[in-house]
């Protein structure tokens, strides 16, 4: 039998030259690639808190490379950086051997790049467009959801708070009739509604009380006014002023409002507290993020695109979207501001059905004469204008509404198909505004250009959320109120696109067999083509000069 050797175990063993730590770190390791892009990062714009004086700080450019590696490698919890940090060779190696503890790390993401961390994410943004992995021209938006910290349970409502205010304000408007017959309140004429009682008035109608001889029960119900119903009135107003024009929020984090959610895991529609995200990524990069209190996506899209050009100086050339940013409001800043939209309306889809086209009853289907104004009716007559007016959406925006009517449907064969209402000759409302729109977008979205971008937007933006939910289990925010949730998203998309520049580095490591850095490559990107009326999907590989 061979005898059995073991290599040699000794961990006191000394060596002459220790090696350095640099030499343990793989040249191929993403952490070197965090490394380099901070040490490019300009921070001498950056004002970070610092008053100065006292012991000496930990440089900020450390802690910005322990926190995006962090977050690159899902790890969001200071405790769990600080436990890396005395543990990993790769963190280790990155804060030069220092050993910040978990409340260093936390303050200083909390409190010192809650106003800056936006402006490293925009200067990491001009650095992926000067490597040639986006430029800027196009951007793929959509939404989504994520929950917020807040409780579940601790939530306000617009509609209860409106209904209880009132029936306090009716409470306190019998009790000032009894107690002083000489309010102006009063004095109102029976037929107009009673107009609404603010705390500020209230508390100066109290204070205008004569208390003496008031008998005993008018001393009770003036201290009820003072303590009980007068604290409830400035409690309610307080609920308003925070709701502005939403419809709830959270009392754990006001700036959450209840939304409902795609993870509902009891299945039952249940509301909770969260924040919509907008994002825009180019060749699967993020490029720009919002927060929005709006459940849906249409109010979204103007502050977003404004963010867009504060950060840029310009409005990218052309935009793609799915039919909850195909309002009449956005299509009109988009033509104003000159981008090109690839964005869907409701029925895009649904009006190309046979079923569709065949409804008689659809205005669309409706041949319309531009040059002498009117519509033609499927039995031939001529629908001509009768009014027209103006129509306001829930958010002031103001639409004009053109009114169509029949000259005579009385003795028609197709009336029963034609329109169902109970009026003699029918009538259709008509937005040519809206309309004319749609006609631009139909023809953008049908167009060879328009067919590669809607197959490039669901393996866009969508892919971005499913990585960020699932492969990063980022499904609930850690921090409470916007601001604090907007710094904490902005370090996640930093690391998720040095991260995102790593992975294509690497596929085109492997693919040229290369290892070597190409700091000026585009990896790969999608493209369609139509073929036989099927949409391909294709990867191409190429390279910027």
């Amino acid at each position: 039998m061979a005898k059995i050797s073991f290599k040699e175990y000794n961990q006191n063993q000394i060596v002459l030259f220790p090696p350095s730590i640099d030499s343990l770190i793989p040249e191929d390791s993403p952490v070197r690639l965090v490394n380099h892009i901070v040490d490019e990062l300009d921070l001498s714009q950056i004002n970070f808190g610092y008053k100065g004086g006292g012991t000496s700080s930990y440089h900020p450019r450390m802690l910005l490379k322990v926190l995006f590696y962090g977050y690159l490698n899902n790890i969001y919890s200071c405790r769990k950086i600080e436990s890396q940090l005395e543990q990993n060779i790769h963190y280790i190696w990155l804060s030069g051997n220092q050993h910040p503890n978990f409340r260093t790390i936390n303050n200083f993401r909390s409190l010192r790049l809650k106003t800056s961390v936006h402006k490293l994410f925009v200067q990491l943004v001009y650095m992926l467009v000067d490597m040639g992995y986006i430029t800027l021209k196009e951007v793929y938006v959509d939404g989504t959801k994520i929950e917020s910290k807040a409780n579940r349970y601790s939530f306000v409502w617009r509609k209860s708070v409106e209904k209880n205010k009132a029936k306090l304000e009716s409470k306190i408007r019998a009790i000032l009739s009894q107690i002083d017959e000489g309010i102006a309140q009063d004095n109102e004429p029976d037929n107009e509604p009673p107009t609404p009682i603010d705390s500020k008035e209230l508390r100066e109608r109290i204070a205008s009380i004569n208390r003496e001889n008031r008998t005993k029960e008018e001393q009770k119900q003036i201290k009820q006014l003072e303590e009980k119903h007068l604290p409830k009135l400035e409690e309610y107003e307080d609920h308003l002023q925070t709701l502005a024009e939403r419809n709830s929020y959270s009392k754990t984090d006001e700036d959450a409002t209840f939304m409902r959610m795609k993870e509902d895991h009891m299945q039952n529609g249940q509301l909770k507290p969260a924040y919509n995200v907008q994002i825009g990524t180019e060749n699967q990069f993020i490029t720009n993020y919002g927060f929005f209190y709006n459940p849906t996506d249409t109010r979204t899209l103007k502050p977003f695109l404004v963010n867009w050009q504060s950060n840029y100086g310009k409005t990218p050339d052309k935009i793609t979207a799915d039919a909850g940013y195909g309002s009449e409001e956005n299509y009109d800043f988009l033509q104003d501001n000159q981008i090109q939209a690839f964005v869907k309306y409701n029925y895009f889809h649904k009006e190309q059905t046979s079923s569709f086209k065949n409804d008689l009853s659809k205005a669309e289907n409706l041949y319309y004469n531009e040059e002498q104004g009117y519509f033609v009716c499927p039995m031939g007559q001529h629908m001509t204008p009768q009014r027209t007016f103006i129509k306001t959406n829930d958010y002031g925006y103001d639409s004009q509404i053109t009114v169509y009517r029949a000259q005579n449907c009385t003795s028609c064969p197709l009336r029963g198909t034609c329109y169902k209402s109970r009026e003699d000759q029918r009538e259709i409302e008509v937005n040519h505004n809206l309309r004319r729109h749609k006609q631009i977008a139909r023809e953008n979205l049908t167009s060879e250009e328009g067919l590669i971008h809607r197959s490039r937007r669901p393996i866009e933006v969508e892919a971005d959320f499913g990585q960020i939910k699932s492969n990063k289990h980022y499904n609930r925010f850690r921090h409470f109120s916007k601001s604090k949730v907007e710094m904490d998203f902005a370090i996640l998309v930093i690391a998720f696109n040095i991260r995102k520049m790593f992975s294509h580095k690497a596929r085109l490591a492997k693919k040229t067999n290369n290892g070597a850095e190409k700091a000026n490559v585009i990896s790969y990107f999608y493209y369609s083509i139509k073929k036989d009326n099927d949409l391909l999907i294709k990867p191409l590989y190429y390279m910027v000069a």
